[in-house]
């Protein structure tokens, strides 16, 4: 199957999956049925799925979800070794505002554009990559070229980044940004995605056989304190329940299809230290 096509398919399975779509058509699919002569199991398919709803979107159910993704690979940490590159993965930007108004208009990832900005300056000889293509089937501007006029309000020159302009979705990124970026044997690469979807993607990127380091950002918890935390909007934790659970079907999806170096990647063990005897 094509890139576009699978990419189109993908969506619509999704939209389908995502647990308050199903939730919603279980429920009215129960209403549907309770005018028949099944009426029981109706009222107990639509009273089901609203109590499911409000767990999830009342209850700290989301931060049970999305929390052991967060932190499966702590926040960097600079130790003072030289960084030779920068990989940032798109899905950052809200595109039509952004064309309409010439200007960035983030999205629930606009952090890991903030970390291209100060990575940038605080690694000035460090190459970045922005991985972001747009969607194949309704021909989207990709993201980097989004990144690419607009670059200028994090006071950085347009030709400060290699834009990637491809990739559909993660295991694409991985690929083209390694084609992009060219790494050498021993050079360091920091990769920046949302800490969620960074195991995913450091998989790919290992499946990829592309070395990178993760610089997780866009944190959705606040660790452990957040599990006994509820809501206090039901479309607060449904979102937040989507995302988890998108991300954890990612991640089985792509372990099958071999996509992914592990079915729940995890951190390297450190190297030596060289001078240790």
């Amino acid at each position: 199957m094509r890139s576009p096509m699978f990419y189109f398919v993908s969506k619509i399975v999704w939209f389908f999956l995502t647990p308050s779509n199903a939730l919603i058509v279980l429920a009215i699919a129960g209403l549907v049925v309770m005018r028949t002569r099944l009426a029981p199991v109706g009222w107990w398919m639509t009273t089901g799925a609203v109590a499911a709803l409000l767990i999830a979107g009342l209850s700290p159910l989301a931060y049970w979800i999305i929390l052991p993704l967060e932190e499966r690979f702590p926040a960097f940490v600079d130790d003072g070794r030289t960084v030779d590159g920068i990989v940032v993965i798109g899905g950052t930007f809200d595109t039509e505002p952004t064309l309409l108004h010439r200007q960035m208009a983030m999205n629930e990832a606009g952090e890991r554009i903030v970390a291209l900005g100060d990575l940038a300056r605080r690694y000035p000889n460090a190459r970045i990559v922005y991985s972001g293509g747009g969607s194949g089937f309704f021909h989207e501007e990709p993201e980097a070229n989004l990144l690419e006029r607009t670059i200028g309000e994090l006071g950085l020159a347009p030709s400060r980044v290699t834009y990637e302009r491809r990739a559909l979705n993660t295991s694409q990124n991985a690929r083209y940004a390694k084609d992009v970026a060219e790494p050498k044997p021993g050079e360091r690469w920091l990769l920046v995605t949302s800490a969620f979807h960074m195991p995913r993607a450091i998989g790919a990127f290992r499946a990829a056989g592309f070395p990178v380091e993760a610089y997780p950002v866009d944190f959705r918890t606040a660790g452990s304190a957040s599990l006994d935390k509820p809501f206090a909007f039901i479309s607060q934790g449904l979102r937040l329940t989507d995302t988890a659970t998108k991300e954890w079907i990612g991640l089985l999806s792509y372990y099958v299809a071999g996509k992914t170096s592990a079915l729940f990647p995890a951190p390297e063990p450190a190297a030596p230290d060289a001078t240790e005897r």
